[in-house]
């Protein structure tokens, strides 16, 4: 089988890198060669933009943030997702493309087409085969983050309204493209939720 790229997205605290996680293993326990990265620090460079976010009195205009995530991900696909589709593996990521859709277009502002070109261009044409959308109750995922006991990030600090967006982001973008993009309903228990990504995952990899 050639490669293929499948996304998770979702709200903060929506238990996406979580089910990530629980995905690779049941791939590897099936024989699958496999590998996990997410945004925007799946690379070093990545992990420098995400840093300055969270520097003190840098506050980013929100074409900036597009531009720096597309950066990002320039690098993300040549350094890393390119590669290892070439060689036929099966990629993870924690968001990608869609995130910066969501995010700094819906929740931000953003025209959402301009950031769809911008995509474009800095994946190299790498978009998803698959994006499994972890769909949850925004106050509910921070209620979660915030249950975990550690620093919110910027974008986690981001009022109720803001990630209200973003979820509106995201449900439009399944609507607009609803075979690529399968929604999960995130507030059922992990283990229903396991079961309902690895049914989706499973009979996408048969077709593929």
């Amino acid at each position: 089988m050639s490669g293929a790229l499948i996304t998770l997205e979702g709200v903060e605290g929506s238990g996406k890198t979580t089910q990530m996680m629980r995905l690779e293993r049941w791939l590897r326990q099936q024989g699958r060669k496999v590998e996990h990265t997410r945004e925007p620090d799946g690379t070093r460079l990545g992990v420098a933009v995400r840093r300055l976010f969270e520097r003190p009195g840098v506050h980013p205009q929100p074409l900036v943030e597009v531009f720096l995530f597309m950066a990002a991900r320039q690098q993300h696909v040549a350094e890393k997702i390119r590669p290892w589709l070439d060689r036929g593996r099966v990629v993870l990521c924690d968001r990608y493309a869609d995130a910066t859709v969501a995010y700094q277009g819906y929740a931000r502002g953003v025209d959402p087409d301009l950031i769809r070109e911008l995509n474009v261009r800095a994946t190299s044409g790498v978009l998803p085969d698959l994006t499994l959308l972890f769909d949850l109750d925004p106050a509910e995922g921070l209620k979660r983050n915030r249950l975990k006991g550690r620093r919110l990030d910027r974008f986690e600090r981001e009022a109720i309204a803001f990630h209200r967006r973003v979820r509106r982001g995201y449900l439009e973008i399944c609507r607009a493209e609803p075979k690529r993009v399968r929604l999960i309903r995130a507030a059922r228990p992990p283990a229903v939720v396991e079961a309902e990504v690895r049914a989706i995952v499973e009979e996408f990899l048969r077709g593929a």
